[in-house]
């Protein structure tokens, strides 16, 4: 699905996380550690960029349900989002996914039960987080 949104990441493989979640900022960080390619590109669920691609998914704009994940141009979400993540990265990081071939009715609650839960499991942090210098140049113009 090409998207307004889509469309200004110039084609480069991105990923939109929620900028206050501990566990989506821990994924994050778990990317950016293991993209020595640098394949991805960022922005915050919070950002004007990310504001405008939930909106055009019909996404919860405020809430998230969802990190976006953006490969070769298709927006992938829940479950679907991590696997097309995981096959972006090398080595033994790529085996985890096949996790998208799970029967949606085995993954989609999975997916939704830890969601709904994150903020009480791992917690949320008053602001989004502060990228040094460095990070910031992974970020997408409106990412942030």
């Amino acid at each position: 699905m090409t998207t307004l949104a889509t469309d200004a990441a110039d084609g480069q493989d991105f990923i939109v996380f929620d900028g206050e979640c501990v566990l989506c900022s821990g994924f994050f960080r778990f990317m950016v550690a293991r993209d020595k390619a640098q394949q991805f590109k960022f922005a915050t669920a919070q950002s004007p960029l990310g504001q405008r691609l939930y909106n055009e998914l019909g996404l919860p704009a405020r809430d998230f349900e969802t990190n976006l994940v953006v490969t070769d141009g298709v927006v992938h979400q829940r479950l679907d989002a991590f696997a097309a993540a995981m096959h972006k990265l090398p080595g033994i990081w790529r085996a985890l996914s096949i996790c998208k071939y799970l029967p949606s009715i085995i993954k989609d609650p999975l997916y939704y039960a830890i969601a709904r839960n994150r903020y009480a499991i791992f917690g949320r942090s008053p602001t989004c987080m502060v990228p040094d210098k460095a990070l910031r140049a992974r970020f997408l113009p409106e990412g942030f």
